[in-house]
């Protein structure tokens, strides 16, 4: 029952796969005092919003832990959404599949992934508020480049330095248009237009501001630390 809704349900979903070659273990590995996939977790119940809170997982190590947190883990993660190959929309089909088939239906879903330390039960609050009031299919976390991408820069096969865009090589940085990236912590999305549309940025998406302080890739051990410097300074500030 998503509070201020109280006709709607909604679900949480954690995807947190076993495997991970560039980081061994990385969705259960200590950050900052504990499995970095309970942060997900621990949000997700303190927001309320959320009838379900579960994880997808092929990992019984990770479903320990998973369940130990307060999250439910009803069951495995077939070996077509435990593959390389398998896309985040793979694994959240299959969920909502498995769970219609015990005849249990949301109106929304939120997908979660497990190494996003950042977000809280209040952002989640905020978001779901905002994308059911706005009627759209899904809200989208997005950060502003920190630097204009409109003035990137390539190297050609010749070894020379090129603009991508040379049209805006005398245009002020504060007269080009702002682009966006996603932070990939979190989606919620109208679950009917996900099964039509299969993909977490719809046709019609709003966005939700992240400041960039409070994102952070974590694809290697040098990003790993810096979430972790990033996240004890955001304690001290008392914005987590």
């Amino acid at each position: 029952m998503i509070k201020g809704y109280e006709t709607m349900s909604a679900i949480a979903i954690i995807t947190a796969r076993g495997g991970s070659k560039r980081i061994p273990r990385k969705n259960i590995k200590d950050f900052c005092g504990k499995p970095i996939m309970n942060y997900s977790i621990d949000a997700a119940l303190e927001s309320g919003i959320f009838d379900e809170v579960m994880v997808s997982t092929d990992d019984e190590e990770i479903a320990e832990i998973a369940r130990k947190a307060g999250a439910n883990v009803p069951f495995y993660r077939s070996a077509e959404t435990s593959n390389d190959t398998a896309t985040t929309a793979d694994v959240l089909l299959e969920v909502i599949a498995e769970y219609e088939k015990k005849g249990q239906k949301f109106d929304y879903a939120c997908c979660m992934y497990p190494t996003a330390p950042f977000v809280t039960a209040d952002k989640l609050k905020k978001a779901m508020d905002e994308l059911v009031k706005s009627g759209a299919q899904s809200i989208v976390p997005m950060s502003e480049f920190s630097y204009p991408p409109q003035r990137g820069l390539f190297i050609d096969d010749a070894g020379l330095v090129k603009m991508l865009h040379p049209e805006y090589a005398t245009t002020r940085s504060q007269d080009l248009q702002k682009w966006y990236h996603e932070c990939g912590q979190f989606y919620i999305f109208n679950v009917e237009e996900f099964k039509i549309q299969k993909d977490t940025t719809m046709e019609k998406s709003i966005p939700f501001i992240i400041d960039p302080v409070e994102e952070q890739d974590i694809d290697n051990e040098s990003d790993w630390l810096l979430a972790e410097m990033k996240y004890r300074f955001l304690k001290e500030q008392g914005r987590l």
